[in-house]
């Protein structure tokens, strides 16, 4: 790969101890270079962070306090870029994604390197209908912001994000807007947007499934994001999306 493309694939994970490993293992069939940001984990999911790192399996970061999703993603890009990747693969810690799509994502990402590639999820019928019309929702809102149906899926946690651009998009976001909010920033910042589908399923809880998704808190930290980026964008002329 040219010099102008470095990748790691970046896990942001918080009390995933029975899936971690199993991501991180598959994800090593694809790619060399694995961080995970442990967000505050309690002492299970600290400890299967801890192992594969001993193991050697990735660089582990660890945050003292949980800081949300969005958080943990930032300290990913940092620590990234401090050790000369260009690239982050964004993949969930809970074992939804799959990972036999890593390869495709970073071709994409990799023919057009300036690009932000999205995962546009195919999901089976394990998605919950609370999140499908939680999806239809966000998208309405995204596609307001960014003034047509640039981003196909705003909030799959599978997606490849050059890491310069990411950081200056300054995405205020630290909780679970933040998969909502850069995208949208990204796109205002002129980036091109690459959107992929891939296969998704919901792992029930005796599979190691977890959601960290606050219903009351993160809905209303959402609705205030959007509500904040509708105002930005109506408050100036902010460029066009390249496709």
């Amino acid at each position: 790969m040219p010099a102008s493309f470095r990748p790691c694939v970046l896990i942001p994970t918080y009390d995933n101890p029975r899936t971690l490993e199993a991501v991180v293992r598959s994800v090593r069939k694809h790619a060399e270079h694995v961080i995970i940001v442990d967000d505050g984990s309690g002492d299970a999911g600290r400890l299967a962070a801890v192992r594969l790192g001993r193991q050697g399996l990735a660089r582990v970061h660890r945050r003292e306090r949980n800081g949300g999703k969005g958080a943990a993603v930032k300290t990913g890009f940092v620590r990234a870029l401090e050790a000369g990747f260009t690239h982050a693969l964004q993949i969930d810690a809970d074992g939804q994604h799959d990972v036999d799509d890593l390869p495709r994502f970073l071709e994409a990402a990799r023919a057009r390197p300036a690009a932000v590639v999205l995962g546009r999820p195919v999901f089976d019928h394990s998605q919950p209908r609370g999140r499908a019309i939680g999806r239809r929702i966000s998208q309405f809102w995204v596609n307001l912001e960014t003034g047509g149906r640039v981003i196909e899926d705003p909030q799959c946690g599978f997606r490849v994000y050059p890491l310069e651009a990411s950081l200056r998009a300054r995405a205020r976001g630290n909780r679970m807007q933040f998969d909502q909010e850069l995208p949208v920033r990204l796109v205002w910042a002129g980036r091109a947007v690459v959107n992929l589908p891939t296969r998704v399923r919901y792992l029930r809880p005796e599979e190691g499934g977890v959601s960290h998704f606050q219903m009351l808190r993160d809905n209303l930290r959402i609705s205030a994001m959007h509500t904040r980026l509708v105002l930005e964008r109506m408050g100036g002329a902010l460029p066009r999306s390249r496709r």
